[in-house]
């Protein structure tokens, strides 16, 4: 009989890389975790804003950037101003404040849109490790290390787990539509 843990353990870091991921999306309030996936070119490397900078919430709706080395702060904008953050940093020449305006009606529809999308992408990336589990059983068969029988179940619990997955997926992006839609 084939063990399932393998699998189980890809389709819950799938569940995870999608919460980190639906954090990195502003919801109206400041929250350090937008930053997350902005990368700053710091003398010719790619480095997270958090790596080098310490960034304070000063109040619900703005987030401070301060770099511990000053000469990063240019950097830090321009990195900030290409990412798809939709907000222009505001530079006083020693830290950088990031004010998250109230959502409109046609951001929203477009986070929720992205949300979707990454819900997407995730239930994809559970049916292509579904589809290496029932590639690896049918090896398995084939070299008559597992029946039949025991290849049928093995098939049907993969999907079983398959579509639990799918649906924790849904919760997730679920959850996250709804907080972008009630703010």
């Amino acid at each position: 009989m084939s063990d399932y843990k393998e699998f189980e353990t890809k389709m819950t870091k799938t569940c995870e890389a999608l919460n980190t991921t639906l954090a990195t999306i502003r919801a109206g309030r400041a929250n350090a975790a937008v930053l997350d996936q902005i990368f700053v070119d710091y003398y010719g490397v790619p480095t997270p804003i958090q790596q080098m900078a310490s960034i304070s919430t000063p109040d619900p709706r703005s987030l401070i950037i301060a770099p511990w080395d000053h000469s990063a702060l240019k950097s830090i904008e321009k990195a900030i101003l290409a990412s798809d953050l939709g907000i222009n940093p505001q530079n006083d020449g020693r830290a950088i404040r990031l004010v998250f305006p109230p959502l409109t009606e046609e951001r929203r529809k477009d986070l929720v849109k992205q949300t979707k999308k990454y819900g997407e992408e995730s239930k994809v990336a559970i049916r292509n490790i579904r589809r290496d589990a029932i590639e690896k059983f049918k090896k398995q068969q084939k070299a008559s290390e597992m029946t039949e029988d025991d290849y049928k179940i093995a098939e049907k619990d993969i999907q079983k787990l398959t579509d639990d997955f799918i649906k924790e997926i849904d919760k997730i992006t679920e959850r996250k539509e709804k907080e972008l839609t009630e703010i």
